[in-house]
């Protein structure tokens, strides 16, 4: 395998894929950030909960940018490039756009905590899950994007009231729902486990170390 076959297999090697990326990113900055915001003023925190919402849909949107990987298979008839750079480099651009998604969630979640709200952690996920599948539609299907909230929220809200009411709409919404909730919940799994792993860590590194046991000393029997 040559180094171009090698580069090619990053998914930043592909303009599209970067951008989409870098669209991934967004949400899990600002999920960031909204931690951090606790002392800050309730209008700010607010807006960066906004933001997150508004561009969230764009993490899981990744998913179906698999059509793609379809129609490149079918391009390509080289078994041995589709099996050593395409599958290779659409399972990891999936891997970081959707765990960008779950790493917000995850954020969003803890914000909640850190602010007393725990009991509300599982229905903003549900909720985030739901805003994201309908999202994603409008991305895909409506061709709208994140920024049109603000440029276009009348065509937004009018094309919600007209076209996402349809079966063909609710169906997809819906599938794309229960996908979102599926994979949230495994990988939820596995980020947990390598952040507790993580925690551990770095709580070896600093705990003290353990009291050495007093070297023996000779006896003296007396005679």
């Amino acid at each position: 395998m040559t180094w171009k076959m090698l580069w090619w297999v990053v998914p930043f090697a592909s303009p599209w894929m970067a951008w989409n990326l870098f669209l991934a990113a967004v949400p899990l900055g600002l999920s960031l950030v909204l931690v951090r915001s606790r002392q800050w003023p309730g209008v700010v925190q607010g807006a960066i909960a906004l933001g997150l919402v508004a561009f969230l849909p764009n993490a899981p949107y990744v998913l179906t940018d698999l059509i793609h990987l379809v129609q490149e298979i079918q391009w390509n008839d080289s078994l041995l490039f589709n099996t050593l750079v395409l599958l290779p480099k659409y399972t990891l651009f999936v891997l970081l756009g959707f765990g960008a998604y779950v790493v917000a969630v995850l954020n969003v979640g803890h914000y909640l905590r850190l602010r007393q709200g725990g009991q509300f952690v599982v229905p903003a996920e549900l909720a985030l899950h739901g805003l994201s599948s309908l999202g994603v539609y409008l991305g895909r299907i409506e061709r709208f994007n994140s920024w049109d909230l603000a440029t276009h929220p009348g065509q937004i809200v009018q094309r919600v009231a007209t076209d996402v009411l349809s079966q063909p709409a609710l169906l997809f919404i819906g599938v794309g729902f229960g996908i979102i909730t599926v994979l949230y919940g495994g990988l939820k799994s596995v980020v947990t486990a390598l952040q507790l792993q993580h925690t551990y860590r770095q709580l070896l590194q600093h705990a003290p170390p353990p009291a050495s046991s007093p070297p023996f000393q000779d006896v003296q029997l007396g005679g």
